[in-house]
């Protein structure tokens, strides 16, 4: 143990300055105000790495668009279970954040949320049967009330000009269209939740990187930080830690050495879109629009064409195209996978790279893209676009989770918390839908570490979560109520309301 006078004792440590450390930071803070919290980001910036905005979609992912998350099944039927419990969980993000506007801890909505709608689109008679079983069998739920089923190129064209221009209608196509999508910067979300958690008297440290992790005797944590500008360390005791460092978490959880985090891997996939540069393009285009991934290729693959707002400035994007590289971060080094390989992982590495060749092949034809193979691949959504329109930019690099299953492994699309057993240290892994769902997360690990708290901060999130604990795909009023709320305050809709009821 250190020198005890040279170690600052605090009750909470967040690593990294994304939005899954804010977002955990804003609720302790309103739930535990007297507690002290440090957080480190390795970084000068806030948001700098995944909750960037240009480094993400910013879909606000609540499955009204996303077809990976309702597929098809071999009778011709549509398994919608993970898209309506991906939408639950974007309500009780949406219903965190409204609380937040009311009570102080965000500012103006519009700077992070504004609306925007969500399509799903098809072409090809075999995925138009898909899109309107997909339709049939989510309409009614109550989540996706007002979804729209488009198949007349008439309406096609009326309601998205861009992707109408130059298309031959003889090959069918099909939209689900819901008025009720948001566009979300997330790096303006957390930025505005990291000023309340440092007016509040949070510890903000950037560019400090966490070298090392080590339990204690008494079951706290020594947290070694080193400030990478004076390159002086200092050490940390800490009740609490939390590892919200994007592709960085996994080696931070393995240092920590946790058995519950032995077996995981992470294989990293860098992303590329290309931004459109052209504001007579960006003019004719106001929709998220998600298609279906290729044949054989991932889920994390799907194609979309993407209305941005950032800054109040509206943008469009068109991708994902994949990349690799063997960093887990953007700003990682190449050594972040070879070093991740542990004797308990080994063979859940192994496993997955002989069970997922369809990867493999993927993304080895998109290293081999060339900028004109882009362009056509964009020709999908955009029939008449041309090179000189649009420029490549790369987004966040984001590491998968590898799961050991049996001998082996399996790869996982989706995000995943790990915690020890006695909740002194959680971290988060995975990727989409991440960020939509953080709140959701987040309370999960609120339940999760802090068993004997939980109880007693119960109506306390109820306040800020009014539908905490409630299913609302079962409770039609319930989420209307919550719905109309959460639209006004966050200026989707009219005037502001009061939150509802606790339930």
């Amino acid at each position: 143990m250190p020198n005890a006078a040279q170690t600052q004792k605090t009750d909470v440590v967040l690593i990294g300055a994304g939005i899954m450390s804010a977002t955990l930071g804003a609720l302790l803070r309103q739930l535990q105000p007297e507690w002290s919290i440090s957080l480190f980001e390795r970084l000068d910036a806030a948001a700098a790495e995944s909750s960037d905005p240009w480094n993400n979609a910013g879909t606000g992912h609540s499955a009204l668009c996303e077809l990976n998350y309702s597929p098809q099944n071999p009778d011709g039927s549509v398994d919608i279970t993970k898209a309506v419990d991906i939408n639950e969980r974007f309500q009780v993000s949406r219903q965190f954040w409204s609380y937040g506007v009311q009570n102080g801890v965000l500012g103006d909505p519009s700077r992070f949320i504004n609306p925007i709608p969500h399509v799903s689109f098809v072409h090809g008679e075999d995925n138009v049967r898909y899109l309107r079983a997909r339709y049939e069998a989510l309409a009614p739920q109550p989540l996706f009330e007002g979804m729209e089923y488009i198949d007349s190129p008439d309406e096609f064209g009326r309601r998205l000009p861009l992707m109408a221009r130059g298309r031959d209608f003889s090959d069918p196509v099909a939209l689900n269209w819901t008025d009720a999508g948001t566009d979300i910067d997330f790096g303006a979300l957390t930025s505005e939740l990291l000023a309340y958690l440092g007016g509040s008297g949070v510890d903000l440290a950037f560019g400090h990187e966490v070298l090392d992790l080590s339990k204690q005797s008494d079951g706290q944590w020594l947290v070694r930080v080193r400030n990478l500008r004076t390159r002086q360390t200092r050490t940390l005791i800490s009740r609490f830690v939390f590892v919200g460092a994007g592709g960085g978490a996994l080696p931070l959880l393995q240092k920590a050495g946790i058995k519950e985090a032995k077996g995981f891997g992470g294989f990293p996939v860098s992303g590329q879109f290309l931004r459109s540069t052209n504001p007579g393009l960006i003019e004719q285009h106001h929709a998220k629009v998600y298609g279906k991934a290729a044949v054989g290729a991932p889920p994390m693959s799907v194609p979309h064409l993407d209305t941005r707002v950032i800054k109040g400035r509206h943008g469009l994007l068109f991708g994902p195209y994949a990349g690799w590289t063997p960093k887990f971060l953007k700003d990682g080094k190449n050594t972040d996978l070879f070093k991740s390989i542990r004797p308990d992982n080994l063979f859940s590495l192994l496993g997955v790279g002989v069970t997922e060749l369809s990867l493999t092949k993927y993304l080895v034809s998109e290293l081999l893209k060339s900028e004109a193979g882009r362009v056509e691949t964009l020709g999908e959504f955009v029939p008449r676009a041309k090179g000189t329109d649009w420029e490549l930019i790369t987004a966040g690099q984001r590491v998968q989770v590898i799961r050991r299953k049996g001998m082996g492994g399996v790869l996982e699309f989706g995000t995943a918390v790990i915690a020890a057993g006695d909740g002194s240290i959680a971290g988060l892994l995975g990727a989409s839908p991440g960020a939509s769902t953080g709140v959701s997360a987040m309370i999960d690990v609120l339940q999760r570490c802090f068993p004997r708290e939980y109880e007693g901060w119960t109506p306390k999130l109820r306040e800020m979560v009014p539908s905490l604990g409630v299913k609302l795909s079962d409770n039609p009023e319930l989420f209307r109520e919550v719905w109309s709320w959460t639209s006004k305050t966050l200026n989707l809709d009219s005037a502001g309301v009061a939150a509802p009821a606790q339930v």
